[in-house]
This record gives structure tokens, C-alpha cells and sequence, in this order.
């Protein structure tokens, strides 16, 4: 897992280049960049958890839809909550944060980011 927490590590970093004015981020580059690089985090864990249950570099997901079943079929097994944090995370993380650029208030991007150190270590 030390690649997804990498991944985390980096997001905060870039979200420290921020200056914060009135408890929100001033500058929506970074939180944008860190919510995309904490996103990826959170696709490396489960690339990873699926590396090491046997799956291959070529049949690891290549989509939203191809991570949601690979949750499904290898992970949401042991741990049916997993699959609506993930949907949560990609909501929130992704499309908030990342893509849309939603996310300024200190306290929720932190929040996210705590979040997404959460399902990382679930994933392990």
C-alpha cells in the first residue's frame, strides 16, 4: 500500500502550496490537483489489492464502471460498505474536488482527504 499512501502524501502536499484565507483555500489549482492525485491514491490501493490477489497489469480496471465491479467481485465480498464509500470518495474526491473544483472550505478537504486515507487502509 506505501504507493496509494504516496499518492495521499503528494495530494497534501500540493494542497499546502495553498494559502488559506477565511478557512478556505485560496487557490483552487492545488485543491483541484490534490483531489486528482488523491483520487489516484484511491485507484492504486485497489490496483494493487488486485495485483496481489493474482490479477494481471492488463486486466486491472480501466474505468469507473470496471473498478465498481472488480469492488463487486473481489472486495465488496468481505466488506459490503466498501463499494458505497468508494461511490462517495469518486463523488466527492473526483468529481467535487477534482473536476468541477468544488471543494474550498478547509475543513471539508481535509475531511475528504482523511476519507481517503480511510479506504485506503480498508483496502489493504
Amino acid at each position: 500500500m506505501s504507493e496509494a499512501i504516496r499518492y495521499l502524501n503528494n495530494a497534501k502536499e500540493i494542497l499546502r502550496k495553498s494559502k488559506i484565507e477565511d478557512n478556505s483555500y485560496a487557490d483552487d489549482k492545488y485543491v483541484k490537483s490534490a483531489c486528482g492525485v488523491a483520487y489516484l491514491g484511491i485507484l492504486k490501493a485497489i490496483d494493487e489489492y488486485l495485483l496481489k490477489k493474482g490479477l494481471t497489469t492488463k486486466e486491472l480496471p480501466k474505468s469507473i464502471d470496471a473498478y465498481r465491479s472488480a469492488l463487486q467481485k473481489h472486495l465488496a465480498i468481505h466488506n459490503g460498505k466498501l463499494l458505497r464509500e468508494f461511490d462517495r470518495l469518486y463523488n466527492e474526491v473526483h468529481i467535487a474536488g477534482y473536476y468541477r473544483g468544488l471543494l474550498t472550505h478547509v475543513d471539508i478537504v481535509k475531511g475528504a482527504l482523511k476519507a481517503t486515507k480511510s479506504f485506503i487502509e480498508k483496502v489493504k
